[in-house]
């Protein structure tokens, strides 16, 4: 088994898709870096990518810069050069579905309709693989595309930060306890 671990923050790349509700992926692995031995990031495997520790365990932080719905040839290709296993994965992502800040955190399944997911499973060929899904709130009557591509709102903005702040720390849990420690301490958390 590899002495690393991989955590994948998903959203879209772009001065223009910066701070946007399918973003939040992203969000989370800038706090992750920020909060640590401030790697750096580079480019490679069709994203940026830092070595980084969390809890003096080693860790990769991926954003892929492929576009959401084409996340997985980035992942696919993180761990094809790291000779990781799905089991060493954790995918970080919105979810329009949860409320908004709440946590879910799972060991596999369902996309259930997030198309980063859905190509990541795709690509690896399994859907056994941690994700961690912040609630980006209900869209009502808006496309959900418009939804997730816009901005929240000033009153949103303090429940999502929040959200973010337990976000890396149920990765921290992940990266040293493993998915059910994860589970047990933060699902149905935030909002």
């Amino acid at each position: 088994m590899s002495t690393w671990k991989l955590v994948v923050g998903l959203g879209n790349p772009g001065p223009k898709y910066q701070g946007t509700r399918h973003n939040v992926g992203f969000e989370v692995i800038d706090r992750l870096a920020d909060g640590g031995s401030r790697p750096t990031f580079s480019r490679k495997f069709d994203g940026l990518v830092a070595e980084a520790e969390i809890e003096y365990r080693r860790v990769l932080l991926l954003k892929p810069e492929t576009f959401m719905n084409l996340s997985g040839r980035s992942v696919a290709q993180a761990l094809r050069f790291y000779k990781l296993s799905a089991a060493e994965l954790l995918v970080v992502c919105d979810d329009l579905s949860l409320p908004l800040g709440k946590l879910r955190i799972r060991p596999g399944g369902s996309d259930g309709g997030q198309k980063g997911l859905r190509d990541i499973t795709a690509q690896l060929g399994t859907d056994q693989f941690a994700r961690l899904r912040i609630g980006i709130g209900e869209r009502g009557e808006v496309d959900a595309a418009d939804y997730v591509l816009g901005r929240f709102r000033g009153a949103e903005r303090p429940i999502i930060d929040d959200a973010l702040i337990l976000a890396t720390q149920a990765v921290a849990v992940w990266v040293t306890r493993g998915i059910e420690a994860a589970m047990n301490q933060f699902n149905g958390s935030g909002g």
